[in-house]
């Protein structure tokens, strides 16, 4: 986690500061549900929340002796508190801090991905409505195919983030589990509704059997959503840097009238941010083996996943953050050039339609198999000659026994692939 690619919302959530509020929260609300139970005095708990204060450098000179994070929180509350702090942390162990603490940044953190993909699928949806109908044409195996619109592919994508969207919903829903439990998780020495309380406060649901620790597969799956989303930035950013292509030019990142592409080379204008985005999918995709291999803990609890998470967290959530931010800006100020997309729709002389002739032939009686071996024999020499597709159906005599001159001309009707372009857009949009 960089300044460079992190934004202030984001990291905020992961600096120390942060994370020893949200301690001292757990720590609270614990103890005024202990004083409704009559475990402590009330008077103990007010005295929590009104003297209760903390210092990260103090916490951290502490933790240098002691060896233990928790032990130096509670350490340095205790001497802002007093007295009342012997009634603090009564029935619980660290991980009961550590992994609500957790659940909690990892809540707040989905909640900014949630609204980052938000922004994004609104810049996806104008975008495709502009160019709904901008005809361009489709490739398979990064070969002319057929024609598709420009509107068409943002939609797929925003179709995807959609889903995306889902996923982040349903991740965050299955992170957000507190654990105040105790030592081996059997509440021994902690009432259950301890618990109950401070994951009410903290917006949190209580973790059926957390053993000691919150069980590993809710975080394997939260960071593994967060390596799918990142894969779709990924496509999308993919997508991007192969139109910009001087061969092909069909659409490009912005480029400001200061920046400058190249050290080298005056004339440069590089997909930098898009290749940024590459790499930062890479990055969050490498948060999902370590989060799974956290799942399998020893027993009631170990610490191996500790020093992961560490990392992970702040590292996963910071970087996708930004990317979502970055992918939106570049949606936002994509330049489009229709113009080229036209040129090349025709760049092969008219072999996008040639699905559509082999069709024709066998509606006029051709066998399949002698339909695409006809449309095959005109289509080469166009790949290998420049030819024109139409003049050579028009010059075969087996086509055009088949086939007139008027009905090849309508064959190759542009308007013929963008017919059900509404169908799609009221399937991915509500609307078309």
């Amino acid at each position: 986690m960089i300044p460079r690619y992190s934004r202030e919302k984001m990291a905020a959530i992961w600096a120390p500061e942060a994370r020893f509020q949200i301690w001292f929260e757990i720590e609270a609300h614990a103890c005024d549900a202990q004083a409704e139970l009559g475990v402590i005095p009330k008077e103990a708990a007010k005295a929590v929340w009104e003297r209760g204060a903390f210092e990260v450098a103090r916490i951290d000179a502490i933790e240098a002796e002691v060896k233990h994070d928790v032990i130096a929180f509670l350490t340095n509350l205790s001497e802002h508190v007093g007295p009342e702090a012997r009634f603090v942390h009564q029935g619980m162990t660290s991980s009961d801090v550590l992994d609500t603490c957790l659940a909690v940044q990892l809540s707040r953190a989905a909640d900014i991905l949630i609204e980052d993909v938000d922004a994004l699928l609104a810049a996806l949806e104008r975008r495709a409505f502009e160019h709904k109908m901008t005809p361009t044409v489709g490739r398979s195996h990064a070969i002319h195919a057929e024609p598709v619109t420009f509107g068409l592919k943002l939609a797929g994508y925003h179709a995807e983030f959609q889903r995306n969207r889902a996923r982040l919903v349903a991740a965050r829903g299955e992170i957000a589990t507190c654990a105040i439990s105790g030592a081996v998780g059997t509440f021994a020495n902690i009432d259950p509704r301890v618990e109950e309380h401070v994951a009410k406060a903290l917006g949190l649901v209580p973790e059926p059997v957390s053993t000691q620790v919150i069980p590993r597969d809710r975080h394997a799956m939260f960071f593994a959503t967060l390596g799918v989303v990142a894969s779709s930035v990924e496509r999308l950013a993919t997508e991007i840097r192969h139109l910009q292509r001087t061969e092909v030019r069909e659409a490009e990142e912005f480029f400001s009238a200061k920046q400058k592409g190249s050290s080298a080379m005056p004339h440069k204008r590089n997909p930098v941010l898009t290749e940024n985005l590459t790499g930062l999918a890479r990055l969050v995709r490498m948060a999902v083996v370590p989060a799974m291999e956290n799942v399998a803990l020893w027993h009631e609890r170990d610490i191996s996943h500790s020093s992961v998470e560490r990392m992970i967290g702040p590292d996963a959530t910071v970087t996708l953050d930004f990317a979502l931010a970055r992918l939106t800006g570049v949606i936002d100020r994509l330049v489009v050039y229709p113009e080229n997309m036209k040129a090349n729709l025709d760049k092969l002389g008219g072999l996008i339609h040639s699905q559509r002739v082999m069709l024709a032939l066998t509606q006029k009686g051709v066998s399949r198999e002698d339909a695409y071996r006809l449309v095959q024999r005109c289509a080469m020499p166009v790949w290998l000659e420049g030819k024109d597709f139409r003049t050579l159906l028009s010059a075969d005599a087996e086509v055009t026994a088949a086939l007139s001159a008027d009905d090849l001309a309508g064959l190759f009707d542009l308007g013929y692939h963008t017919k059900h372009v509404d169908t799609i857009f009221r399937r991915v949009f509500g609307r078309a």
